[in-house]
């Protein structure tokens, strides 16, 4: 990772955190976190600073599912960086699993949107720069729900799969311009705010416990992710695109 240029959105917290500590183990020393909290995002910097002392680590302010934020964050990001040699983009929404007959339709378009158009917009901000120096790794953090139908993630799945979607045309469209594209379909992760908000109780808590019954390999961790990204965006996967991989401890093979 020496001398590449990262670009993590979601990177304040979660996945998007654990792996930018991740690459800066691997040698990544221009980093750059996109967020919409500054408090989380300087404390991020810090975390990773602490960990990694020769690492230039940026935080950059912008809502990704703003088309006009997420330009400009990801046009910040290459003047700090000079560089946007990988993107990974783990953002995610505030939900927690419900029936759809249980969800306000006036909530629906919200659901979709939040979820789904972030990695959309930052792809298209940086395929411009990859394709011109014909390199580039991407790898958009999606969820089992895209795959495997689930009750109470009617909506959710349909953001995912539309992740999912995107992640492999865009790889095919990418190829030829020297760039992968990935995508990671984590389930239930444990410590993060999402997943603590799935468990805190009723429809939702009942649904994930029964998952976690199933994840037969342990429960899936931050780091378990950061791990996979960090393989897909480094030299071992040069030659691997358009693929789409579960990590959920065994709770579905799909």
């Amino acid at each position: 990772m020496s001398g590449r240029g990262v670009v993590i959105t979601g990177g304040t917290s979660g996945v998007g955190l654990a792996t930018a500590q991740r690459l800066a183990t691997d040698g990544a020393t221009r980093i750059a976190l996109v967020g919409r909290s500054v408090e989380r995002g300087e404390k991020a910097c810090a975390a990773v600073r602490a960990a990694h002392p020769e690492c230039d680590v940026h935080f950059v302010a912008g809502d990704a599912n703003d088309a006009g934020q997420a330009v400009a964050a990801a046009t910040a990001a290459r003047d700090l960086l000079g560089d946007v040699d990988v993107l990974v983009n783990s953002t995610t929404a505030f939900y927690v699993p419900r029936l759809l007959r249980d969800t306000p339709v006036e909530e629906i378009a919200a659901m979709l949107t939040d979820q789904a158009l972030a990695p959309l917009h930052m792809c298209r901000a940086v395929l411009p720069w990859m394709a011109d120096r014909r390199s580039g790794s991407i790898v958009n953090v999606a969820s089992d729900a895209a795959k495997v139908p689930t009750p109470g993630e009617t909506v959710i799945g349909a953001a995912m799969a539309a992740i999912v979607t995107f992640t492999r045309t865009l790889a095919v469209e990418a190829k030829r311009d020297g760039i992968t594209v990935n995508a990671v379909t984590p389930s239930l992760i444990e410590g993060t705010l999402t997943g603590d908000r799935a468990l805190a109780g009723g429809f939702s808590r009942k649904l994930f416990e029964k998952a976690r019954t199933q994840a037969h390999l342990g429960p899936t961790e931050v780091g378990d992710l950061a791990e996979l990204i960090a393989f897909l965006v480094g030299p071992g996967a040069a030659k691997i695109t358009g693929q789409v991989i579960s990590v959920n401890g065994g709770i579905s093979v799909a």
